[in-house]
């Protein structure tokens, strides 16, 4: 019987579908850095209608309160402007904030006049677990974005729409913020590569800015927004599939003696490897183990 290998490391070891390499290879291009590749288009104007933790992800409300610095007072140590979340949170095996805490950091960082961010480079998985539209969840945010890299390193942040409506899968949307937003469409939805960016017309004319600053400007960007068309289309729908086989795989896991996986953790697609023993080797060896099985 032939053996199916399966890479478990991360959802961002996806291959491009045989559909995104077609539509890669009839993509109709032009040069997207003077604005005129016409698949990028199409993309943005798809995007334009659909974007210390505990151990469940969210750090303590007192504790935040207690880390914000104010200048007036601190004068040796840098000013507080910022407070960021992670939805869903990596490090905590793909645990979900809810809209009701991240209702209150917002109200507290509008207290002490900060910004608050939401690095939603899974906000999709979340909103399919949550059952929340992602413009729900993102709401108390003045900006929410795929991850902490520069611009430089967006491959489909070619324009920065003043958008957001609606997208139709299962209640999962993106709306108007007041800030910007960004969704990532690799990782999870399979893109080979990108995210969107997107804000109020003011937002963009800085992006765009800084975007060529840091030399991000990508020329003929329709051969991955054709892949990320198609992600869209087709991959969306099979989040919440995804979610019900890490929880069958981590049954599975679970029979493993000597590992142990909270199974009551596994919300999304990620899942935290715990209980390794001697007697099951190290990191390496497992992952060999789980792979080829």
């Amino acid at each position: 019987m032939a053996i199916r290998t399966v890479d478990f490391r991360s959802d961002t070891v996806t291959k491009p579908t045989e559909s995104m390499r077609e539509a890669m290879a009839n993509a109709e291009v032009d040069d997207d850095v003077l604005g005129y590749d016409p698949t990028a288009q199409r993309l943005e104007a798809k995007m334009a209608r659909t974007v210390k933790n505990n151990e469940d992800g969210t750090m303590d409300l007192d504790l935040i309160e207690a880390a914000i610095r104010d200048s007036s007072f601190e004068i040796l140590s840098p000013t507080t402007r910022l407070i960021c979340l992670e939805n869903s949170h990596s490090r905590s095996g793909g645990r979900c904030l809810s809209v009701e805490y991240t209702d209150k950091v917002g109200d507290l960082a509008k207290k002490y006049g900060l910004k608050l961010h939401i690095d939603g480079a899974r906000i999709f998985n979340a909103s399919v677990a949550l059952g929340v539209p992602v413009h729900r969840l993102v709401r108390a945010a003045d900006s929410v974005s795929e991850s902490s890299y520069t611009l430089s390193k967006k491959s489909l942040s070619r324009k920065i729409y003043d958008m957001v409506s609606n997208v139709n899968c299962k209640g999962v949307g993106m709306s108007i913020l007041r800030e910007s937003a960004q969704a990532c469409l690799s990782k999870g939805l399979g893109a080979p590569a990108g995210s969107v960016i997107v804000g109020s017309k003011s937002f963009i004319a800085r992006a765009k800015i800084l975007r060529k600053t840091l030399g991000g400007g990508m020329r003929q960007i329709g051969v991955l927004c054709a892949a990320a068309s198609v992600a869209l289309q087709e991959n969306l729908v099979k989040l919440e599939g995804d979610h019900r086989n890490a929880k069958i795989l981590t049954e599975e896991l679970n029979k493993i003696r000597g590992l142990k996986v909270d199974i009551a953790t596994v919300e999304t697609n990620i899942e935290a490897l715990g209980g390794m023993t001697e007697e099951n080797g190290d990191t390496q060896h497992l992952m060999s183990i789980y792979t080829t099985s």
